[in-house]
């Protein structure tokens, strides 16, 4: 059955959304009515470039700014209206109950402020506590990070950590005023093997015990398959296809078919890697938003 945005126990519900962006010879649509639902589960998105994950993402906290224009018949965040939420409610509602984390520590991070002065200050913006406060809250989620003398740490500047522990820092950043709901964008994308695992157990350690919300952004589908509860495919701006992420080698639609064909495997190695064969239909939405129990 199609899936709807009217999930039982939902965090998130985003019915019809549509992100045009205005140039001066046409309307671009990055994404194109779409609907879903994220609980207290771990979601990813998966897609090629330009499919519209990261404008999914920036739209729900209401960071896509002119000339991209939001439109949709619902918008909801734990029962509360995001879409049409003034931007000082957006402020409220932005680190304090969704945290987003970006690709890259390098052009997240401020460089001229120390790592556990930024993340003191997230905690401040949102709570309100005193320095003090801030300071021990920042050293805590250092350590829930699974950094290493997180005192000295703290005292040091973005340039002098290496990428894996950027990741670890802009994590410990976006929890650390207790969100709710984590949208993570290509958060391990720039990391090698080990240390994006070592990542990966970290945030699904601390979902997991925080009983939060995750929406996982990736090219990976290898990844989300094995980290996801399930997994949303999009393509040229929609939703072709959601399935659970352990069955989504099983998924059916011949775009989802085609990326896993393309992927390499060491079981079954291939002199060339099969080439998606696009179809007109899936422009056109022709069979989309199947959906596997």
């Amino acid at each position: 059955m199609p899936e709807t945005p009217e999930t039982n126990g939902a965090l998130l519900t985003v019915e019809d959304l549509w992100v045009r962006f205005h140039t001066r010879t046409r309307i671009v649509e990055a994404v194109r009515g779409i609907s879903f639902s994220v609980g207290r589960e771990k979601v990813g998105i998966v897609g090629e470039s330009g499919s519209g994950k990261t404008v999914t993402g920036r739209s729900i906290l209401g960071l896509v700014r002119p000339p991209g224009v939001v439109t949709a018949k619902r918008m909801e965040f734990d029962g509360q209206d995001i879409l049409n939420a003034p931007e000082k409610t957006m402020r409220a509602i932005r680190g304090d109950r969704i945290s987003m984390v970006m690709q890259d520590p390098k052009f997240s991070l401020n460089p001229v402020m120390k790592v556990g002065d930024q993340i003191a200050e997230a905690y401040r913006v949102h709570s309100g506590g005193s320095a003090r406060d801030a300071k021990r809250r920042a050293l805590e989620m250092l350590e829930a990070v699974k950094i290493r003398d997180p005192e000295r740490v703290y005292g040091t500047y973005p340039h002098e950590v290496s990428g894996g522990m950027g990741q670890r820092i802009m994590i410990a950043m976006m929890m650390s005023p207790d969100p709710d709901m984590i949208i993570a964008d290509e958060p391990t994308s720039a990391l090698d093997v080990t240390v994006q695992m070592q990542v990966l157990s970290i945030l699904d350690d601390l979902v997991t015990e925080r009983g939060l919300g995750l929406i996982f952004i990736s090219h990976d589908l290898n990844l989300v398959s094995s980290f996801c509860d399930r997994v949303i495919i999009m393509y040229s701006g929609q939703i072709v296809e959601t399935c659970r992420a352990r069955d989504l080698n099983s998924a059916t639609h011949p775009y989802t078919r085609g990326l896993l064909a393309s992927l390499p495997r060491v079981d079954e190695p291939v002199n060339e890697l099969a080439v998606l064969d696009r179809q007109a239909s899936w422009e056109t939405g022709e069979g989309v938003d199947a959906f596997h129990e």
